[in-house]
């Protein structure tokens, strides 16, 4: 028997990165221990097309009771910490955290960690309109001093639809990733970014550092790095 907490993960936000996170916790999880040693997990699968309308309608109320009502399943299940698989849903984790019966691991924070021990001072944001629009990540990144650069209406709708249209279905399109990789030019010519923030879960789908004009920060890494430690009793900074 282990000593590992049981982590409990709000999937389905979307599929394609919660298959990643489950994979990646085990490993994590064996590198750490033992290669036999199998991390417990429950997953809650909720819907990124439900949490794209709740956000679209600005019922900020209602997408916090759609998730802690995932959140107390996972409770229900013997989950002892929980966390959410995507960066849209952040945007009222405070929210969340407030009336949720679990401890929540935040990606934002792990993220804003990450940037903070690379050194960034300038970054740019992609991830869903909401993510873009909101402060729920940029905020944070902005009260640490780094300067986040975001794209234009134009961009941000363009990205959205690429977003829900293709890589929620795990659909990755050259010419998709042709027209990402010119927003980024554009930004980092105009705002010296020194890494690209993939603040959608998905958008590692499309982009990484090979394919990238500018150095990407996928937020998935250091969020499953924390939640690594959290699985082995480890106390985050």
């Amino acid at each position: 028997m282990s000593s590992l907490k049981k982590l409990g993960l709000i999937g389905g936000t979307g599929p394609e990165s919660t298959l990643v996170y489950y994979r990646r916790i085990i490993e994590g999880v064996q590198a750490a221990t033992r290669p036999d040693l199998l991390a417990p997990m429950t997953i809650e699968s909720l819907s990124a097309f439900d949490v794209f309308e709740f956000a679209g309608r600005e019922d900020w109320d209602g997408l916090a009771d759609y998730l802690l009502s995932g959140v107390k399943r996972l409770e229900a299940a013997g989950a002892e910490v929980a966390s959410l698989t995507a960066n849209t849903p952040h945007v009222v984790f405070d929210r969340l955290a407030e009336k949720s019966p679990l401890p929540l691991v935040s990606s934002v924070e792990s993220t804003r960690r990450e940037i903070r021990a690379r050194g960034a001072s300038s970054v740019i944001l992609l991830g869903t309109e909401f993510t873009m629009v909101g402060d729920f990540l940029s905020g944070p990144l902005r009260a640490d001093g780094i300067n986040v650069a975001v794209p234009n209406a134009d961009e941000i709708a363009y990205i959205q639809d690429k977003i829900a249209s293709e890589l929620e279905f795990g659909v990755v399109r050259e010419d998709t990733r042709e027209g990402f990789c010119d927003i980024i030019r554009r930004l980092a010519a105009d705002d010296g970014g020194e890494l690209v923030i993939l603040g959608c879960t998905e958008l590692p789908l499309l982009l990484d550092d090979s394919t990238s004009p500018v150095p990407t920060l996928d937020t998935m890494d250091p969020h499953i790095e924390d939640l690594v430690r959290v699985a082995l009793g480890e106390k985050l900074d």
